[in-house]
């Protein structure tokens, strides 16, 4: 009975986008960050957990306006109010780069290949950049 609650449990979980993933740059390769998705208000936000890049562990929003300006990025939203559509793809208008400390227009979802990769999609007028996170399995 337990090992049936376990693998449902574990069956429910790997089927969505809340939780914690590892970002990797797309162009380098380097283990970014931890980021933690989790729904307030009925709405998908993300915040930065952790930070995996060696020498950046106390990195500051020196590019970043505003109240973000030289706020560490650890703890910081970078994803805000994005809304559930069909599908299980979720939209909004806050997706935030603290690297680039610009913010664009955004789309998560599941990749249908591999349930434990999530797509992150920036919009930026009509050109698009596509991320794969990969989902933090913790024990």
């Amino acid at each position: 009975m337990y090992l049936l609650c376990f693998l449902l449990c574990q069956i429910t979980w790997s089927q969505t986008v809340f939780g914690k993933w590892k970002t990797i740059d797309d162009r380098n390769g380097v283990e970014k960050a931890i980021i933690e998705i989790y729904k307030e208000d009925g709405m998908l936000h993300a915040k930065v957990v952790k930070i995996l890049e060696d020498g950046k562990k106390g990195a500051l929003c020196t590019k970043c306006d505003g109240d973000k300006k030289d706020k560490p990025i650890l703890g910081m939203t970078i994803m805000k109010d994005f809304e559930e559509h069909k599908d299980g793809i979720y939209k909004g208008d806050t997706l935030f780069d603290p690297e680039q400390a610009m913010t664009f227009r955004g789309k998560v979802w599941l990749d249908e290949d591999n349930e434990d990769r999530l797509k992150v999609r920036g919009y930026l007028a009509f050109l698009h950049r596509t991320q794969t996170w990969h989902r933090v399995v913790e024990n």
